[in-house]
């Protein structure tokens, strides 16, 4: 028993004079060490990044502080990168044993960091290029083990006292510049204080950003604010993408960071107030959400990152609960589901943001519902999308109309068509117009034609037809673009009477919940639809409606149409503009165009629209007699080749 206690006492005296030696030898030998770890950084920078990086004095100050004084990094044939006059930090002594460097303090006074483009030379281009002695890898990243091990570097580099004085950085992408100038940041006994200036071309304010964070324990509650009145407006972002944007405040907290088994959760919650947004692709007018918040429960496991279902997105009185994931265990797998439960019309309808649903604005609504979307794609099969929107009413009804008062469809009204933000010329819709058309005075050749080639459903479907939608989703994804929409006659003749043709997502989100109610609520009949949609949609240069067209190409009314003529007329409401381009020298159709023809009429030969000798017309050329013949004689003289002009299948905004 002696034998053993002494062996132990033996054992740990070793032990502690080897600590004591390393220890011992650490001071002793650390000045060389430390210029030795700053000459390795600064070959490492030089021969992979082709930068220049420099100390120029670096020394320890007590037991674990060190001092570093005028820190440059400089690119070749670049502006320099980054300047730090003077440093002083200190780490973690038993974490550099273990690997780990855990910054204890932080203070940096005086220094310039900027991002330089001068043309399409960058000063910080070097480190965007990936590195080309990377090998190419198929094994799959453990995302919750790196987010992980990510999260715990960057937390451990985030001292738990700090003091930054006169810290700049600088943007300036040929000319478009911002000056963001740290006066001042304090982080004591996890409490947050700072004085941020803020300088661009086109304004000046005064930030802050106050509260708490303990990056030892994971935690953080900031808000970040206008020293002065006013909101806080978001800089560069106006010059470079023509996107003005500001806010009140805006509020993060990081409430848990764990990692249990082989899944992290990051939990806490982000809010705005009053975040105001304008840009041309987005709305006409100022987007303005008054408050917003996003209680957010993030999931992370070996093969999927997830936003859990038990999360929470508000915006105004609109309250929903959102899954997003990305799963790679078999396939390449993308999910959304969104969830809004039971909630009033009115309160939906208030919630809507000013500048984004102006059309909405003053209308009123009674009742209830609850909405649930289901979508996912697999990227690998992508044929098998799934694409499932179901809403519930409850006594829904509107009860006032806003600016768009659907109702006015069922009688007459005034028409006046926007192309490219310029009202066109008036056009009445109703019987005291000559060139107004009922259904029953329009050739039925027409109607076939029309619901061929533009909505071969519109009588059955309630505004949306949900298999065209998801082939135009499949499409776009696979095509990395708008390639295709799923435009319906409802959402033509909404966007045509009551929005304008402006590509922005504002009017395609009306345009959606516009068409939902005018289907959905019996407002106006199918049949009196379609008559409008004929009575006003483009057919030509400055030719509205079928009275117009049937004159303006064919010098006849519209129930004299032949199969012929109803079928050209049908096939150039994509571009009625750009007729023309259809004919030969001779006034006759292009190849193309008559190979269209032929596989229309086929299609309703197949469906049943069509008798065999409905299409004894199909013998007879087409003869272009009324006005826009003499679009035709013009386009014989002129030499330039012109592509052929096909029936688009492109978004339809």
């Amino acid at each position: 028993m002696k034998n053993k206690k002494r062996k132990i006492k033996i054992s740990l005296t070793i032990l502690a004079l080897m600590l004591l030696a390393l220890v011992t030898g650490f001071f002793i030998f650390r000045d060389t060490l430390l210029q030795q770890a700053i000459q390795k950084v600064s070959s490492k920078l030089d021969q992979k990044y082709n930068s220049k990086f420099t100390v120029e004095k670096a020394e320890f100050n007590g037991l674990t502080g060190i001092k570093l004084t005028k820190i440059t990094l400089v690119p070749k044939d670049a502006d320099t990168l980054f300047d730090i006059r003077k440093m002083e930090t200190s780490v973690n002594f038993w974490h550099l044993f273990s690997g780990d460097i855990q910054l204890g303090t932080l203070k940096i006074n005086n220094g310039l960091v900027q991002l330089i483009q001068k043309g399409d030379r960058k000063n910080f281009a070097a480190f965007l290029k990936k590195d080309s002695n990377e090998v190419a890898t198929n094994d799959k990243r453990d995302y919750a083990a790196f987010a992980y091990r990510i999260i715990s570097k960057v937390l451990n580099l985030i001292p738990t006292d700090m003091k930054i004085e006169n810290l700049k950085f600088k943007i300036d992408d040929n000319g478009k510049k911002a000056f963001i100038d740290i006066q001042d940041l304090v982080l004591a006994n996890s409490n947050m204080e700072t004085a941020i200036n803020v300088q661009t071309n086109t304004f000046s304010q005064r930030w802050k950003i106050k509260g708490f964070a303990d990056p030892r324990n994971k935690k953080a509650d900031l808000r970040f604010f206008n020293r002065d009145t006013g909101a806080i407006k978001v800089p560069y972002f106006d010059e470079r993408y023509n996107l003005i944007a500001s806010f009140d405040s805006i509020r993060l907290n990081i409430e848990n960071i764990d990692r249990s088994g082989n899944e992290l959760h990051i939990d806490g919650f982000t809010s705005i107030v009053n975040l105001k947004i304008n840009h041309p692709k987005i709305a006409a007018k100022d987007v303005v959400i008054k408050n917003a918040r996003f209680d957010y429960r993030l999931l992370l496991g070996s093969d999927f990152v997830a936003v859990d279902s038990s999360s929470t997105a508000q915006f105004n009185s609109i309250k929903f609960r959102p899954y997003l994931s990305y799963e790679t265990e078999s396939d390449t797998i993308y999910k959304l589901k969104v969830n809004i439960p039971k909630m009033k019309a009115q309160d939906f309808i208030n919630s809507l943001p000013d500048g984004l649903f102006t059309h909405f604005q003053g209308m009123e609504a009674e009742g209830n519902f609850d909405y649930k979307l289901d979508f996912k794609f697999n990227k690998n099969k992508p044929d098998q999308l799934v694409f499932d929107s179901n809403i519930n009413k409850e006594n829904l009804k509107i009860t006032k109309y806003g600016e768009a008062n659907l109702n006015k469809l069922n009688g007459e009204f005034i028409y006046r068509a926007i192309i490219k933000e310029v009202l066109q010329r008036p056009i009445l819709v109703g019987n005291a117009n000559a060139n107004y058309t009922p259904m029953s005075a329009i050739s039925p050749y027409l109607k076939k034609c029309v619901l061929t080639t533009e909505d071969p459903s519109f009588f059955s479907h309630h505004g949306f037809i949900n298999e065209a939608f998801k082939q135009s989703i499949v499409k776009n994804i696979k095509t990395k673009k708008f390639a295709r929409g799923a435009s319906t006659i409802s959402m033509q003749l909404i966007k045509n009477v009551f929005l304008t043709r402006e590509k922005t997502v504002s009017r395609k989100l009306e345009e959606i919940l516009l068409v939902y109610i005018l289907e959905n609520n019996r407002i106006v009949s199918k049949e009196r639809m379609l008559e409008v949609y004929f009575n006003i949609i483009e057919w030509g240069p400055n030719i509205y409606g079928i009275g117009e067209a049937s004159k303006f190409y064919f010098q006849k009314t519209p129930d004299q149409l032949n199969f012929n003529e109803c079928l050209y007329l049908a096939r150039i409401i994509p571009s009625p503009k750009k007729f023309m381009y259809q004919f030969n020298d001779q006034g006759k159709l292009k190849e193309f165009a008559a190979q269209q023809e032929r596989f229309l009429t086929n299609i309703m030969l197949k469906r049943g629209l069509l008798a065999i000798d409905d299409t004894i017309y199909k013998s007879l050329p087409l003869f272009i007699s009324g006005p826009a013949r003499s679009y035709l004689r013009i386009k014989a003289q002129d030499t330039v080749a012109v592509d052929s002009v096909k029936v688009s299948d492109e978004f339809d905004f």
